[in-house]
């Protein structure tokens, strides 16, 4: 599931963009987590514990696990699908996480990627069990990082270690392959190194090969601020699987659920469902991220009129209560 950029251009801000693709919804809401929640890494042993340093605002999926996010310092987070993870064993020597909290844990926390990639080696995530089609996996998932510096990195767990792609020159992810060979696939095609006209499937191979073409396209100084962020929204709307597309064995071949667009300079964030035409942001300098402020909820799904900056519409909610590793998610999509 999923497909995420990153563009940057000398005098324009740094914007990410990302889809949510999955083969059902997935009870998406929007919250914003004050500085200064205690968290501890829900695994059995040797739990990683941490206080946040910085207010964030996050797309919690199933009510039980930030996806995406963008914190105040500019750190953007996202989380995709990869069938090749493979966890390993725990080391009981590092401190456990969650993958529930994997994207939470780095917004909480960090600035930059430098800082990321540091902590990455120093830790290990466990995973939770996702049930998809009556098959249960261990929520196998890679993470791409973004700074407010156009730094980058693109985070895989592989044979139970770390694999690190880390560079501004890394702005595209989708889902399966890993990485090293999405990078020698996508040179296959016109304009990327290849001769092949660009695909137009929905597998994450062709959505890779689309968005780093695409990307190269966007002009290099749009006529506003609104065209900039639009055109990375071009792209990932390119990128996107349309609804009613499923395919019924590969997860990461499903509709975009939702998008998001993220401002990293001026820390606004953008969402949408795929089923409403409506585009919602939040002026992260409007809200209030100070420790001891409450935790704050939006749900688009049960404001379908809202449209433009919407940080007055959010409203104190309980925290979410992240999944403990090695549990089996049971968040239902309402018939």
């Amino acid at each position: 599931m999923c497909s995420t950029i990153l563009w940057t251009q000398k005098g324009q801000p740094v914007i990410v963009g990302r889809n949510m693709d999955w083969t059902e919804q997935m009870g998406t809401k929007l919250y914003v987590f004050p500085r200064g929640a205690q968290r501890e890494g829900l695994t059995d042993s040797n739990s990683l514990k941490w206080t946040s340093k910085y207010g964030s605002i996050g797309a919690v999926i199933w009510d039980c696990a930030t996806a995406d996010g963008l914190n105040e310092a500019g750190l953007s987070v996202r989380l995709l699908y990869l069938a090749e993870a493979e966890y390993g064993t725990r080391e009981e020597d590092l401190p456990g996480l969650s993958i529930s909290e994997w994207v939470q844990y780095y917004l909480d926390c960090f600035a930059t990627v430098d800082e990321v990639v540091a902590a990455t080696r120093s830790m290990q995530v466990r995973p939770v069990e996702i049930v998809h089609r009556g098959d249960s996996v261990d929520s196998p998932m890679h993470m791409c990082v973004s700074d407010a510096s156009g730094d980058s990195a693109i985070i895989e767990i592989l044979h139970g270690k770390p694999v690190i792609h880390h560079g501004a020159q890394y702005r595209v992810m989708t889902n399966s392959p890993v990485y090293d060979e999405q990078l020698v696939l996508m040179k296959q095609y016109q304009g990327l190194g290849g001769k092949k006209t660009l695909p137009g499937s929905a597998e994450a191979e062709d959505r890779f090969a689309r968005g780093a073409y695409y990307l190269t396209t966007l002009p290099e100084q749009p006529a506003s601020y609104q065209e900039a962020v639009a055109g990375v929204l071009s792209v990932m709307r390119n990128m996107a699987t349309p609804l009613g597309y499923v395919d019924p064995v590969q997860p990461n071949v499903s509709p975009t659920q939702w998008q998001s667009v993220s401002d990293l300079t001026n820390k606004r964030y953008y969402f949408e469902f795929a089923r409403l035409p409506n585009v919602v942001w939040i002026d992260m300098d409007k809200l209030d991220l100070s420790e001891g402020a409450p935790v704050l909820m939006f749900d688009l799904a049960e404001d379908l009129e809202a449209a433009g900056e919407v940080s007055g519409k959010f409203k104190p909610a309980d925290s979410v209560a992240f999944q403990q590793a090695g549990t089996v998610v049971t968040w239902k999509a309402a018939a």
